[in-house]
């Protein structure tokens, strides 16, 4: 969010304050990357009455207004962030979805220089790194070494 106080930040940019929207941002801000169901989980634990659509719609025109970003990494839900104006990037493990921000590959946007951009003014780049989280290249050795074991203990039974 742009300013600590949510209220202001939907009046800079001419939206009205609601309950849903303040929660939405709440809920948000509390866990960066978070789906539009977890959103609505969070949402509906502080206000038992809202529907999913009024809180997808608050997601929409929270988007739409730039207060929050909207991410669709591939083969993955849309999770949305509040920080908002820079140009960072994300990098999502593949084992367990964690979402982590990086900062921009170059330091500055656009981040990516395009060879021949046919015309257009580029002002944004958006980059998703992929790879494996500590904790689960922690969880495949461990379970590697397991299947080590077991894969050892096969050999010496069919030896005998």
């Amino acid at each position: 969010m742009r300013d600590p106080d949510p209220a202001k930040t939907l009046q800079d940019v001419g939206l009205q304050v609601t309950a849903q929207r303040l929660a939405v941002l709440r809920a948000v801000s509390g866990r960066p990357h978070c789906t539009a169901a977890e959103v609505v989980e969070d949402v509906r634990s502080e206000i038992s009455a809202v529907s999913r659509q009024a809180v997808y719609d608050a997601l929409g025109v929270l988007t739409e207004h730039g207060i929050l970003r909207r991410i669709q990494p591939t083969g993955s839900p849309a999770r949305y962030e509040d920080r908002v104006g820079d140009n960072h990037h994300h990098l999502i493990c593949r084992a367990c979805g964690d979402t982590i921000d990086v900062a921009c590959a170059k330091g500055k946007a656009p981040c990516l220089k395009v060879d021949d951009p046919q015309g257009y003014v580029i002002d944004e780049a958006e980059v998703v790194y992929w790879g494996t989280c500590p904790k689960c290249l922690q969880s495949q050795r461990r379970t590697g070494r397991a299947d080590a074991k077991r894969a050892s203990k096969r050999n010496s039974s069919a030896k005998r």
